[in-house]
C-alpha cells in the first residue's frame, strides 16, 4: 500500500512516520489536549500526564504503519489533522485493566480506568467473534479545519488501512458528540454508549463534566 493516501484541495493524507512524532506531538498540545471534551474540561494539563508512557504508546502505533497525517501541501507541509490508531487483541483487555488500576488518580488515569470497565463489559472480541481488531484511539482535526471533512477523510482513509492490513472490524471510542456523528454518518455503527452523568466514583460523585452536546462516550464499529 502506497504511503501516501490521496490529496486534496492541498491536503494529503499520508502514513505517519516515527520521525513525525515531534511534531505530531507540539501539534496534539495546541489541538487534541485543549479541545478533547475529557481532557479540556478537566482543568488540568492532560498531556502531562504518563506523558512518557504516552509517548512510548503512541510510537508504538505509528510502528504498525496504522497511523495517519493530513498535511497542508499549500503551507509548507503544515500538520493540519491525524489519527492514531493501532491493533488490539483480546489479551488488551486485561492488560488494560491492570495499567488502569496502577495509574495516579489524575485526568488520564481516571480515563483509563472508565475507558478500561467499557471495553471490558462490551467485549468486542467475544460480541463479533474477532482475534483482532483496528483501534482508532485519536483522531485530531486543526482548529482552522474543522467542519470541512477532513475528519472525515481521515475515518475513511484508516478504513482503508484496515483493510489492506487483514482487520475485520475498527472500533472507536467516540468521547465527543460530534467525532461520534461524524463515524456514524462512515457507517460505524453505535453498540454502546454511557452517560458521563452516570459514570461516578466511590462516593457517588459524576467524574467527568464536559459541556454539552458531550453527554455521552459511544462506542461505535464497522466491519471492513
Amino acid at each position: 500500500m502506497s504511503t501516501e493516501l490521496g490529496s486534496r484541495n492541498g491536503i494529503l493524507i499520508r502514513i505517519m512516520t516515527v520521525e513525525d512524532y515531534k511534531q505530531v506531538k507540539v501539534f496534539m498540545g495546541g489541538n487534541f489536549y485543549n479541545g478533547e471534551p475529557l481532557c479540556a474540561s478537566s482543568g488540568e494539563d492532560v498531556q502531562k500526564c504518563y506523558e512518557k508512557e504516552n509517548d512510548e504508546y503512541h510510537i508504538s502505533m505509528i510502528e504498525q504503519d496504522t497511523c495517519l497525517l493530513a498535511i497542508n501541501e499549500n503551507d509548507g507541509g503544515r500538520i493540519v489533522g491525524l489519527v492514531l490508531a493501532g491493533c488490539q487483541v483480546p489479551s488488551d483487555l486485561e492488560k488494560h485493566r491492570k495499567e488502569a488500576e496502577e495509574m495516579e488518580p489524575n485526568t488520564w488515569g481516571r480515563i483509563a480506568v472508565f475507558l478500561s470497565k467499557i471495553e471490558r463489559k462490551v467485549n468486542i472480541f467475544e460480541r463479533y467473534g474477532v482475534s483482532k481488531l483496528l483501534y482508532s484511539h485519536i483522531t485530531n482535526v486543526d482548529a482552522s479545519m474543522r467542519g470541512k471533512g477532513l475528519g472525515a477523510r481521515l475515518a475513511a482513509a484508516l478504513m482503508e488501512v484496515g483493510r489492506s492490513k487483514g482487520f475485520p472490524m475498527m472500533i472507536a471510542y467516540c468521547s465527543s458528540f460530534y467525532s461520534a456523528r461524524q463515524k456514524q454518518a462512515l457507517g460505524m455503527e453505535c453498540i454502546y454508549e454511557e452517560a458521563y452523568a452516570d459514570y461516578k466514583d466511590a462516593n457517588g460523585k459524576v467524574v467527568f463534566r464536559p459541556p454539552a452536546p458531550h453527554t455521552h462516550l459511544r462506542i461505535m464499529v464497522i466491519k471492513l
